[in-house]
């Protein structure tokens, strides 16, 4: 950290930022985070995040809260960038990739999971967080107990998601697949009927578990079969961008806010919050 004038100024600002960055997402304190390396004070950044998954990427009105949303602010400040200058872009699964290439984003933020098959058309900083995959099923429900109890069942998924991708490897001709650019889509046939169970990552479905139009209606089935290691998008070739936000992502959890967040986002839920993984092992 620099000892200079500009460094102390760029370090009260930070802790402003992380102060309002907090209150916009509605979350739990916050760490100060120290500019990294090669940072730019007061520059602007367009970040592609969920709308639509409680506890991790959500948008209420003009507001945006979630553990992606934190994440995204607390490395977006350690970049030089105030929350003020964030703008926010709704990035469904499918899309993710093209928003990346065609430079409609600067950075990913959505639950999104590292792949071998991604890193060839953009870069990975984290992992930040490790879920797994597991099945959303209605309250009473006792046959569903994980994909291969799925014989003749109607599984919903997203489009251009791991979760899809791993049943159709796995399970095409036994389980029928359906497909929705939204996994709220998903969650409101499950809840409906018109389907009998939800397939994405164990953390995004105890969020919506926990919605109160879903709460003692749904329930997540607790047998997580895959490791989805969640990743910051980033441009294909940007190797600086990489190392900074793995940088910032180290301080985040380092200094205690990537727990506070997710005691206060994802904790409610009751979903148990795993420990940290190591930044840069993308």
């Amino acid at each position: 950290m620099r000892h200079s004038r500009r460094g102390l100024v760029g370090a009260v600002l930070a802790l402003t930022l992380v102060g309002l960055a907090a209150c916009s997402s509605g979350s739990g304190s916050v760490g100060t985070p120290s500019t990294v390396s090669g940072a730019q004070e007061g520059g602007k950044l367009t970040i592609g995040i969920s709308f639509d998954q409680p506890g991790l990427g959500f948008k209420d009105g003009e507001t945006y809260r979630g553990f992606d949303v934190d994440t995204a602010t607390y490395v977006a400040a350690a970049l030089g960038v105030p929350s003020q200058n964030i703008t926010w872009v709704q990035a469904d699964p499918s899309e993710r990739e093209k928003l990346l290439e065609s430079g409609d984003v600067d950075l990913v933020f959505s639950s999104y999971s590292i792949t071998d098959q991604r890193k060839q058309v953009v870069d990975f900083a984290g992992p930040y967080f490790v879920a797994h995959q597991d099945l959303l099923v209605r309250r009473n429900e006792t046959d569903i107990t994980g994909p291969d109890t799925l014989d003749g069942r109607v599984l919903c998924s997203v489009t251009g998601t791991t979760s899809s991708q791993y049943i159709k490897d796995n399970y095409l001709g036994r389980i029928t697949l359906t497909e929705y650019p939204r996994f709220s889509d998903c969650v409101a046939a499950l809840a409906n009927s018109e389907v009998d169970a939800v397939s994405t990552d164990d953390v995004i479905l105890a969020g919506f578990a926990a919605q109160d139009q879903y709460k003692g209606k749904l329930k997540l089935v607790g047998n997580g079969f895959t490791d989805e290691r969640y990743g910051v998008g980033i441009p294909k070739g940007d190797d600086a961008r990489v190392a900074q936000v793995n940088q910032a992502l180290a301080q985040y959890i380092a200094d205690g806010s990537w727990r506070a967040s997710l005691d206060a986002t994802v904790g409610p839920s009751g979903y148990a919050i795993p420990d940290p993984p190591t930044p840069g092992s993308a």
